[in-house]
């Protein structure tokens, strides 16, 4: 009898821990020890101006909207630590008190408004972005919450842009305004948990070509972008 129950308590022993491993190998056979991250972002923006001439200033607030995808190539074996380059759309738009005026052989001039002078005044940016990141995380192939840090580099390319300005007498909408620069380049920086990162970009370049003059000086202003970006997949 006690060889029974022995013989028996062990056979279930037995079974028990090969069921174990097998539940663990299906586990196992279901994660993806390839696994890549933050293949998609969408990001929300509020944008301000730095280095803008004197006497011009911003008013009401001023948005960015922002999405694309990246590839995520990590370059570690526990794959935390990556490259992502990208592909993606940006719309910025700035409200301001400097009046942009298309003259009649196609160029532009520029003058600064008192508040009292216009009830809207302010100009939109469409790009194209090639965004170019290092990244570092605390993922592993079974977590989906995680720390993240990713800083780099992200140039865009200005396809469209307008003028909207209004008063209480007239408005007056210009397109594709030829004084921007076409090509921006900037730095980039995303620290977050889980799907929710603090966001920030900021131009290294002007956002003006040297045609736009103010007084006979450059317009040299740079766009800051301050927010939140959300990454996923």
């Amino acid at each position: 009898m006690k060889r029974l129950l022995f013989f028996i308590i062990a056979s279930f022993c037995v079974q028990l821990s090969f069921s174990q491993n097998v539940s663990n190998t299906l586990v196992s056979d279901r994660l993806d020890y390839k696994y890549k991250e933050d293949q998609y972002y969408f990001g929300v923006t509020y944008n301000t101006l730095t280095n803008m001439p004197k006497g011009m200033r911003q008013n009401s607030f001023s948005s960015g909207f922002h999405f694309g995808m990246i590839k995520d190539m990590p370059i570690n074996k526990r794959r935390n630590v990556a490259i992502g380059v990208g592909l993606g759309y940006s719309t910025n738009s700035i409200n301001h008190n400097l009046l942009i005026s298309k003259t009649q052989n196609d160029s532009y001039t520029y003058e600064l408004l008192n508040d009292s002078e216009f009830t809207k005044n302010k100009f939109v940016q469409h790009l194209v972005e090639v965004p170019l990141e290092f990244r570092w995380r605390t993922s592993t192939a079974s977590t989906y919450k995680f720390w993240r840090i990713y800083s780099g580099i992200k140039f865009g390319y200005v396809f469209a842009s307008n003028t909207k300005f209004k008063n209480s007498t007239e408005q007056i909408k210009n397109n594709n305004i030829k004084d921007f620069n076409q090509l921006q380049y900037g730095l980039t920086l995303a620290i977050g948990y889980d799907s929710w990162n603090a966001y920030m970009h900021y131009t290294l370049n002007s956002i003006f070509d040297s045609r736009a003059q103010l007084n006979n000086n450059n317009l040299d202003a740079k766009m800051l972008k301050i927010g939140i970006m959300l990454y996923i997949l």
